[in-house]
């Protein structure tokens, strides 16, 4: 059997959420389930958006949408798109510095 002397590895702590153990796993696998992980929380993203959107916009629902309708449809999926942008640009930077903060303590 293999021993449990586990190399130290970089990052200690499971300080990301939902990384349920897969420090072991394969980068490809890891890779996978991450882009799957995105996938998903777009497809929520879109779901969320569109409901708020059409609550926003349509006070009255008919067969086509009138300009002020359609306006507001635009302006609310802008906002939202901005707003997740932001969100997500924030996640990442806070990734990258997580690992350059930990280079910067031993300077």
């Amino acid at each position: 059997g293999k021993g449990r002397a586990a190399a130290p590895r970089e990052g200690r702590g499971m300080e990301a959420p939902g990384g349920g153990g897969l420090g072991g796993a394969d980068p490809q696998l890891q890779r996978f389930i991450e882009v799957e992980t995105q996938k998903q929380r777009f497809q929520q993203l879109v779901h969320q958006m569109t409901e708020l959107c059409w609550e926003k916009c349509m006070d009255k629902p008919g067969p086509k949408l009138d300009s002020r309708a359609e306006t507001c449809f635009v302006n609310c999926v802008e906002r939202f798109i901005d707003t997740s942008q932001f969100i997500l640009n924030r996640l990442e930077q806070t990734q990258k510095s997580k690992s350059a903060f930990s280079e910067s303590l031993s300077d």
